[in-house]
């Protein structure tokens, strides 16, 4: 059996349909939890458990601030309250570390902007200024 050196975390990008944004500094998020939960019948000594509701944790994305505005646009319709704001559907996807072979995948449905966040900024410092947009959606999967 062939071993397989594991993926780097560094080469991926972030599609989401009709957004288009070149590189981003982090993405985290992509887990799901499924509650346990305990019964007991009678006096049986053992305590059952059983799968309950799955949950999802918002997709955090982190990228440095440039002239594009199509993620804070996004995020800027739901805050309004505009009607044509729509939930998108996704994907991150890692890429070997030449960046021209796609090695694992992680899709994304029903998201929305919960929460944007502008960048710090510091006079002190050289830090590139990053801006930050959490994606509430209702479930990832790897493909």
């Amino acid at each position: 059996m062939a071993i397989s050196d594991p993926y780097g975390n560094f080469n991926f990008l972030v599609e989401i349909d009709g957004i288009v944004r070149a590189a981003f500094h982090e993405v985290s998020g992509l887990d799901s939890t499924i509650d346990v939960i305990e019964h007991r019948e009678g006096n049986d000594p053992v305590m059952r458990k059983y799968p309950g509701q799955v949950k999802y944790s918002n997709l955090t994305l982190k990228w440095g601030i440039a002239s594009d505005t199509d993620l804070y646009n996004w995020h800027r319709q739901w805050v309004i309250g505009d009607p044509a704001a729509k939930r998108l559907t996704g994907s991150v996807v890692v890429y070997d570390r030449q960046g021209k072979t796609e090695l694992a995948r992680w899709n994304f449905i029903n998201a929305w902007p919960a929460k944007w966040t502008g960048p710090t900024f510091n006079a002190e410092s050289n830090d590139i200024a990053i801006e930050t947009l959490e994606l509430a959606h209702e479930g990832v999967a790897r493909a």
